[in-house]
């Protein structure tokens, strides 16, 4: 059992550099505090900087190299890796159905484990699990609530789908990772005037995906990933392969893990004089009344710090696992069950995830395996409001222009008053506001992997794959007509109903032919095909009765809806050569045709060829 606390305390900046064997400073190297997600990457000189505890355990890591853990100590620390000829041989992904060994890749293909993903503080999310162990990707916080998820980007905007996030696969299935907005803009207007983009900080459907079940992760950051996926991956590849069984006993883990989760440190509220009270106001009369009513709540003793009442909640996380694992020398099986379930620092927020994962790998004969994953996934996110706002109603802008000596809270009847200086009461909106969501999820996927040939120099094997994702996503968003930014709407109640699925087939051939012992060629050719449908259905009433949550009763109501179909059509072919196991040769080309082009008819190529020397070899 963990217990783990994410409140730190006395904290310092560390700075250091990372070099390699050869003295040389290491780009991208990954240093993070241990049991804690605080983490940085070392720039082009090597060099990082990091906040940490003064008794922090650091632990230093880069692709290649055997991972260092040190103390944290005063001063200019230097950190030195021993390079990891072991991981060198580690086989990563080249293509649609090859891979090669990490010593003879001739493109960058970053690598990150189950230890590296799961060693540190469980993260929110998978996508947050990643953060400060991909060499040049930036990622960020689409929110602060539970389970908000991140924005990764491994490439700058060259994505013809309009966005900037890579293309995520989950065992051979393409997933979807579309953030929907719940249109909170109706009431926050932070869409309106000059801006038109949407601004409801919806969680993306990554995040739906558990760390815990992650085997590893393979990050494609160059054109190669477009040339192996076509224009959908322009902004790079994320491959997440899932545990799988393994032949022997059967073995059951159950882990449990505890923590709390509060805000480091609060910004402050302003400290007020009657002077500075009466300053608020635009004319004599207000400043004379603002000025009384600072110094009856000063007598009364009811100045408040409402940044503190409403960031300043202590949230507790559990995060149950249990999952059972083992085989024969025929078939192998993974099984996990999880949830997670996590209280915001804000009042009524909060997170929860349940999950249930079933993998199995069944070998027919020696020349055919079959290999199937699902996944369902059910989650509940509780967000209130936050965000950027217009018209003051959100949480963070009503806060910031209210006074400590204004009275929020409500009287014995239960009645909230009105905030004079923002356009709500922040506690009331706290308190009496609904912001959820709710996602149902399935991912199925399923491989075939046949030997057609097998000679003494040759190979050929058949490789089909197809899989599916579906999500049913329902938002519920509810404001009152007491609220004090309702009285003109007299209550609005907001209804979103999203369905989605995503399929991707493809069936290619991999001829391997070994001439001597010093040459290798591989051979690949296939045809794939990807379809998305998308349906997003929005229904926004106004004058809505107390407590009805009906559409149909609303005095107002107005419906939008957006869907979007696709599909792509795809062939490669590619040629890899390798030379002593040293000099690696590949080219390749992709022929894409999508609905998502200007010309949904033509195919579109997408060429690719790299070289490896190992000087080592």
């Amino acid at each position: 059992m963990l217990c783990e606390n994410r409140y730190v305390f006395a904290q310092h900046v560390l700075t250091g550099q990372v070099s390699g064997e050869n003295n040389q400073p290491l780009q991208g190297a990954t240093v993070s505090v241990q049991n804690s997600v605080l983490a940085a990457i070392t720039d082009i000189n090597g060099k990082f900087s990091l906040s940490a505890p003064d008794d922090a355990t650091l632990i230093v890591s880069a692709i290649g190299y055997k991972t260092e853990t040190i103390k944290a100590a005063q001063g200019e620390l230097q950190v030195k890796l021993i390079e990891d000829v072991g991981r060198l041989d580690e086989v990563v992904v080249t293509g649609l159905a090859t891979s090669v060994k990490r010593r003879n890749l001739p493109n960058a293909i970053a690598t990150v484990d189950a230890q590296q993903l799961n060693g540190v503080s469980r993260a929110q999310t998978f996508d947050g699990a990643l953060s400060g162990k991909i060499s040049g990707a930036y990622i960020t916080s689409n929110n602060g609530a539970p389970g908000g998820g991140s924005s990764v980007r491994l490439r700058g905007v060259t994505s013809i789908y309009g966005n900037t996030q890579p293309l995520y696969i989950l065992d051979g299935v393409i997933l979807n990772n579309a953030a929907t907005p719940a249109g909170l803009n109706v009431i926050t207007q932070a869409s309106s005037g000059g801006n038109s983009s949407n601004q409801d900080n919806p969680s993306n459907r990554i995040a739906d995906i558990r760390p815990e079940d992650i085997g590893s992760i393979e990050v494609l950051k160059g054109a190669s990933a477009s040339a192996i996926y076509g224009s959908k991956a322009a902004a790079g590849v994320i491959i997440i392969n899932t545990k799988r069984g393994a032949q022997g006993k059967t073995r059951v883990t159950f882990s449990q893990d505890l923590g709390f989760v509060k805000a480091r440190k609060l910004l402050g509220v302003r400290q007020f004089t009657a002077e500075s009270a009466a300053g608020l106001a635009r004319d004599s009369a207000t400043g004379v009344f603002l000025r009384q009513q600072f110094l009856d709540a000063q007598s009364a003793g009811k100045i408040y710090d409402y940044e503190k009442e409403m960031y300043g909640e202590t949230g507790f996380t559990t995060n149950s696992v249990v999952s059972v694992s083992g085989g024969s020398d025929k078939t192998s099986i993974f099984f996990s069950a999880a949830n997670r379930q996590e209280d915001g620092i804000i009042k009524k927020t909060g997170y929860n995830n349940k999950s249930l994962r079933f993998n199995v790998d069944h070998r027919l004969n020696d020349n055919i395996k079959i290999s199937a994953s699902t996944n369902y996934i059910y989650s509940s996110a509780d967000r209130g409001l936050t965000g950027n706002d217009n018209v003051g109603v959100t949480y963070g802008v009503a806060l910031s222009s209210t006074p400590g000596f204004a009275e929020l809270h409500p009287d014995e009847n239960g009645v909230y008053p009105r905030n004079q200086f923002a356009g709500s009461n922040f506690l009331e909106t706290r308190d009496k506001a609904i912001n959820n969501e709710q996602v149902n999820r399935l991912i199925t996927g399923v491989t075939l992997d046949a030997y057609l040939i097998r000679a003494a120099k040759s190979t050929t094997r058949l490789i089909a794959r197809g899989g599916f994702d579906f999500y049913n996503l329902q938002t519920n968003a509810q404001f009152p007509s007491f609220l004090q930014f309702q009285q003109v709407n007299k209550g609005t109640s907001i209804q979103g109903f999203t369905k989605n699925l995503n399929t991707n087939y493809i069936l290619s051939l991999v001829n391997s032919f070994n001439p001597s012992s010093t040459l290798a060629f591989t051979t690949s050719a296939g045809v794939t095909q990807e379809t998305g449908d998308f349906n997003n259905l929005l229904n926004v009433a106004t004058q809505v009765i107390i407590g009805q949550s009906n559409v149909d009763q609303a005095g107002s109501l107005t419906a939008t809806q957006f869907r979007t179909k696709n599909q792509d059509n795809g062939f490669f072919v590619q040629e890899e050569a390798l030379i002593n196991d040293a000099i690696a040769l590949i080219a390749g080309i992709r022929f894409d045709r999508s609905s998502n082009n200007g010309d949904p008819s033509k195919f579109y190529a997408y060429p690719k060829a790299g070289v490896s020397l190992n000087l080592s070899r």
